[in-house]
């Protein structure tokens, strides 16, 4: 699960497969929290038998809604938190994928400069490049 800034109004929260190709896309407020666009997406998720997260997602709830789920976090823990959860630093080398998939996105000049300005109409964009870039154009 990643998140990336599109221009200053918006947050894109993404869920990617196991090769760093989009199978959930959500966009909030750019001063929404990350928690909120956590708790949009955790009814959505696919069966996994982990997640890479940010940071960012590092909150009690949100651990225990994937443990509930059958799924382990690998979710580095805030440094202010009292308690440091553990996390395999191997495993989580590999968010790089979702790092990558947001780089790709922005290769596109529509999105990377924010051309739209309905959330709805920008969303749309996002998705139909991800589905040109990750899906259609495997070949």
């Amino acid at each position: 699960m990643g998140r990336s800034r599109g221009g200053l109004t918006s947050k894109l929260h993404a869920v990617c497969d196991g090769q760093g190709r989009p199978i959930l896309l959500r966009l909030t407020a750019g001063q929404t929290s990350d928690y909120k666009g956590a708790a949009m997406m955790i009814d959505a998720l696919p069966a996994a038998r982990t997640m890479h997260a940010d940071r960012a997602y590092d909150a009690r709830w949100f651990r225990q809604a994937l443990a509930d789920r059958g799924i382990t976090p690998c979710i580095p823990p805030h440094a202010s938190r009292k308690i440091q959860h553990s996390y395999d630093r191997t495993l989580y080398n590999q968010r790089h994928r979702i790092e990558n998939m947001f780089a790709r996105l922005k290769d596109w000049r529509r999105i990377h400069t924010r051309y739209d300005r309905s959330a709805d109409t920008f969303l749309s964009a996002i998705t139909l490049a991800a589905t040109f870039l990750f899906w259609l154009n495997e070949s």
